[in-house]
């Protein structure tokens, strides 16, 4: 069989299992004893191997096989769950996600995978306890029917639907029980929702089972209904159907069992298919493309109608402007992605970090379901990492420092996503020791950045600037941890190239916290059209303050350089003749003012007159441009001028 026509799909399905596996042995570390977390690792690791099987990967299949056998032991409570478990688990993990890469390079799993075989075979994984343990039982007495289902059962009594006891059995000379099973499960499908079978689905699929087995199922049909249905399956020989009905003494016979994360409405909903369709992400930039297109042809159209003045015109283009706006808003919500595709990667990281470093740290996440469009999420995923490793290693201190400092000895991380307006917010913050500006101060003057009076005379706000300053960095030695010397210059870099900007808000043993502001899409924005000298440029809306008036009589020197008052601030005066070498025909004495901002931070833009506020398609300027660093990219007109559009960011 030729599989290399499913090898883009293994890989995307493989990401999503391991990601999965990642975050609920991560559930485990914390809840070893939940049942149904260690039943969903079981369940990936199980599709994995047979995925991988299904494509001829033998060592992914090995690996997986592997840690299937030792879940296995666990859930039979063959095995405890210890933290020397989890380690090995989690290398099994880094394992198969190093496998998929070289995958997706090469074809082929070629990586070495017999030491973790070894490890997780060892007893130094394991610590045997009683095979039959009373209290961590998963069935009662009452048709093996565990407190999950009685929720379910009690869920679906309420709503008019009936809980069925479904035995099959199958005829011992059938060649495929596990075939003839499929069908039978597929069969229940159609009338209702199968909650639960014995033996379990994957020892079906692998017919791990005799001749029997059995499923419960709720349904509105009636016994003889579904039983007509199932025996008329060839290979059949019987079919026992038992109504469980929910009583008092079912309810009552509740146990305490580890709780379960999910509600009963939602894990009737999980068993249903996912409406959803995996589309290519070329397809969408292509549709993305397309749109912007039509934009443009839609603004040229306007230009052209505002000479017309054809009333049929003028209510077709307008029209046709509700149409494009509906079309851009859809193709924009399909190519919005949540940010917990970046933040799933933060719990197994700080796990990992926090143990090398001996720091105990608790992460938080919040708005995890904020969306974004892909082209930010695919670049903002290396800042964050490295904000993230900046507040373990700089920020959290040491249990024993944070005690000493009447902290509680497990330091606190916060990752944040809300929505602000057209913007994405991102904050990194934690509880630790905030930033020590007297080591920022001797860093400064030991690189020979400042003089020492210099240095003394920086605000803190200065000397926090400093940190972004290529090649600066606190760190007293080199290490992986953070940035290995780098300093946070790549992270202001990478958010600015996204048309971003970033602040930071301290104080010393409070803790740090890192504002990242990001707009939520990179392709299609609101400008203000403006014109200098004979040409027309684009300022994005999102970083323009306000617009005001000036006079020539306004303008001071400070230190040789020309400034003006604005809201009782001085603020630097920016002449775009200068900075964009256009010549100046005369200068009048009154001009205009586009104030500007970035963070905290405003300028002034010289410019000689408004044209107005438009949507705009920012279209790159190529390879052979990328270093011109004021102008972000070009825009078609309605007139079919290009105008470039200036980088604010790249201005101060």
């Amino acid at each position: 069989m030729d599989t290399n026509q499913y090898l883009e799909i293994f890989l995307e399905e493989s990401e999503e299992h391991i990601e999965s596996l990642n975050e609920n042995l991560l559930q485990l570390e914390k809840n070893p004893e939940d049942s149904h977390i260690i039943d969903e690792i079981f369940r990936s690791a199980h599709t994995l191997k047979g995925m991988a099987a299904t494509m001829g990967f033998e060592n992914m299949t090995r690996l997986t096989h592997k840690m299937e056998d030792v879940l296995q032991e666990i859930r039979s409570n063959s095995i405890k769950v210890t933290s020397n478990l989890m380690d090995v688990l989690f290398k099994c993990i880094d394992a198969l996600s190093s496998m998929t890469g070289i995958i997706s390079e090469s074809g082929n799993d070629s990586y070495d995978i017999e030491n973790l075989i070894e490890l997780l075979g060892t007893n130094n994984t394991k610590e045997e306890v009683a095979a039959t343990n009373i209290e961590n039982s998963k069935s009662l007495d009452n048709n093996n029917i565990n407190v999950y289902e009685k929720d379910i059962i009690e869920k679906a009594a309420s709503q008019g639907y009936k809980t069925y006891s479904i035995e099959v059995v199958i005829d011992k000379n059938c060649v495929m029980k596990s075939a003839r099973a499929f069908i039978v499960f597929n069969t229940l499908d159609n009338l209702g929702d199968i909650v639960d079978s014995t033996p379990s689905v994957e020892d079906i699929e692998d017919e791990k089972f005799d001749d029997r087995f059995t499923v419960h199922l709720i349904s509105k049909h009636e016994k003889d209904d579904i039983k007509s249905k199932l025996i008329s399956i060839s290979e059949i020989k019987n079919i026992n159907i038992e109504e469980l009905l929910y009583s008092k003494e079912i309810k009552d016979n509740k146990r305490l069992e580890p709780a379960n994360n999910l509600s009963s409405d939602d894990r009737i909903k999980h068993s249903k298919t996912n409406k959803s369709v995996r589309v290519d992400i070329e397809r969408l930039d292509n549709l993305m493309n397309l749109v912007s297109e039509l934009i443009i042809i839609k603004t040229r159209l306007e230009g052209l109608e505002s000479n017309e003045k054809n009333p049929d015109t003028i209510s077709t283009i307008e029209y046709l402007e509700r149409i494009t706006t509906n079309l851009h808003d859809a193709v924009m919500k399909v190519r919005m992605v949540p940010v917990e595709r970046v933040f799933n990667r933060f719990p197994r990281m700080v796990r990992d970090l926090s143990r090398e470093l001996n720091k105990k740290i608790t992460l938080n996440m919040y708005g995890q379901d904020t969306e974004v469009d892909r082209t930010v999420i695919d670049e903002i995923g290396d800042p964050l990492v490295h904000l993230m490793r900046n507040s373990i290693d700089h920020g959290i201190e040491t249990p024993d420092v944070r005690v000493k400092k009447g902290k509680p000895e497990t330091g606190v991380i916060n990752l944040k996503a809300y929505h602000e307006g057209n913007n994405v917010i991102i904050e990194v913050s934690d509880d630790g020791s905030g930033i020590n500006f007297e080591k920022v101060k001797n860093k400064a003057y030991e690189k020979g950045m400042l003089s020492a009076d210099e240095v003394e005379e920086l605000s803190n706000e200065k000397l926090v600037k400093l940190l972004f300053e290529p090649g600066f960095s606190t760190s007293d030695t080199i290490s992986d941890i953070s940035g290995r010397g780098v300093g946070l210059d790549v992270v202001k870099n990478k958010i600015e190239s996204l048309n971003g900007s970033i602040e930071v808000k301290t104080e010393v043993d409070k803790g740090t916290k890192f504002i990242i502001k990001l707009p939520l899409t990179l392709a299609i924005i609101q400008a203000l059209l403006v014109m200098v000298g004979n040409e027309k440029y684009a300022f994005p809306l999102n970083s323009i303050s306000e617009i005001v008036n000036k006079n020539k009589n306004e303008i001071h020197l400070v230190q040789g350089k020309e400034v003006v008052m604005y809201r009782g601030k001085v603020i630097p005066l920016i002449r775009l003749h200068n900075v964009l070498d256009l010549k100046l025909d005369e200068e009048s004495d009154n001009f205009i003012c586009v104030i500007i901002k970035k963070g905290d931070n405003l300028a002034a833009c010289s410019v000689d007159e408004l044209i107005g506020q438009q949507e705009i398609v920012i279209k790159p300027l190529g390879k052979y441009l990328s270093n011109v660093k004021i102008i972000a990219g070009a825009t078609i007109l309605g007139d079919g001028q290009v105008a470039l559009i200036i980088d604010s960011n790249n201005l101060f």
